[in-house]
């Protein structure tokens, strides 16, 4: 049986308590030592945070019965984050997610969550959208490779070499817990060749470099973030991040951007982040 298409539209809600705790130890996790996530003082939440709160109802979203999706074949296609205003600790943030779409596409059916995240104030504060694809659900074609483009002109690049315990510091400040990010066993069972990591962490490795290399280290310059994940990644495995322009106006400048690890193959596709011009 395929995905339930019923369920589009269904909405999950709770209330996310922000702690610096919180923060600083993602931070960390994503090996992000910005004094802004970490203090002293005038601390908020890195641009790929949002997640955090976000995470439990894209859980209770991809493991509702109604559903009826296999969570061992599940895996994470994209994210995207709109970044409305400060994240600082002592919000208490109103999330609410709803299941935007099922659909076929090339990897396998695939279903969309959205959350909308409020602050106390009822400012909104930040949207995060995820798609996650069923392996080998639907009628299966094979993915074609991400588009090259024209050459671009690289503005940025950067590298970083993910951590032997990183899978496990990240399940630890994100809460998701997912055993093929923490048991080899279970990941070969989910016909993985091993351990992977996270690919919201990949996305925050990427996150970092864009914050550092073009916002002059201001997180709350960045106003949008997405990607497309491509392939896995492995512990011990180095990475390479390298941006360049798409569009520039007054108002600031979206980036296009890519990851690759060492071999060369692309793990974070059809990156977009918009970084707003410097006050």
């Amino acid at each position: 049986m395929g995905l339930n298409r019923g369920l589009v539209g269904k909405g999950y809600s709770v209330a996310f308590d922000v702690t610096e705790d919180s923060i600083r130890r993602y931070a960390q996790a994503t090996d992000d030592l910005n004094e802004r996530y970490v203090g002293p003082g005038n601390v908020v939440a890195p641009p790929v945070w949002p997640v955090v709160p976000a995470f439990g109802l894209f859980m209770a979203a991809a493991k509702d019965p109604e559903l009826g999706a296999d969570f061992l074949r599940l895996v994470h296609a994209a994210e995207d984050h709109r970044l409305q205003a400060p994240i600082r600790p002592g919000d208490r943030l109103d999330v609410v997610a709803t299941i935007d779409s099922v659909e076929e596409t090339e990897a396998g059916e695939a279903f969309t969550v959205s959350a909308t995240e409020t602050n106390q104030d009822g400012v909104p504060v930040a949207e995060a959208a995820g798609t996650m694809v069923i392996r080998g659900a639907g009628r299966r074609r094979r993915r074609p490779p991400p588009a090259q483009g024209e050459p671009r002109e690289v503005v940025h690049e950067a590298a970083s070499r993910v951590g032997e315990d990183q899978a496990r510091r990240y399940a630890e400040a994100s809460g998701d817990h997912n055993p093929i990010h923490l048991d080899e066993e279970v990941a070969r069972s989910a016909r993985l060749p091993g351990v992977i990591l996270h690919g919201m962490c990949t996305m925050a490795l990427a996150g970092k470099a864009a914050v550092d290399g073009l916002a002059s280290g201001d997180p709350t310059r960045v106003k949008q973030i997405g990607v497309c994940f491509n392939k896995p990644v492995f512990l011990g495995q180095t990475l390479t991040t390298r941006f360049w322009v798409e569009t520039r106006d007054d108002s600031g400048t979206t980036y296009g951007f890519a990851t690759v690890q060492s071999a060369g193959a692309v793990v974070l596709s059809d990156g977009r982040v918009t970084i707003e011009a410097a006050s």
